[in-house]
């Protein structure tokens, strides 16, 4: 096997290693994507059950004891 053949062979190897990287990293960033939705609905869910809950003020807009 020469220098550059085995260049060439190595380049290949690279090339296949970049695309299955990028492929993915793209199913990741989907998988992200859907993951932050469903923590959006989630917490905009909970948000609507803690306000039905009780006509107090929900917690996450509560003052700490200390103030």
């Amino acid at each position: 096997m020469t220098d550059t053949q085995a260049l060439e062979e190595k380049i290949a190897h690279l090339e296949r290693m970049v695309t299955d990287l990028s492929d993915e990293v793209a199913r990741r960033g989907l998988e992200i994507d859907r993951l932050s939705r469903l923590v959006g609905m989630l917490a905009e869910r909970e948000a609507a059950r803690e306000a039905d809950a009780s006509d107090s003020i929900p917690l996450a807009d509560q003052r700490p004891p200390h103030w």
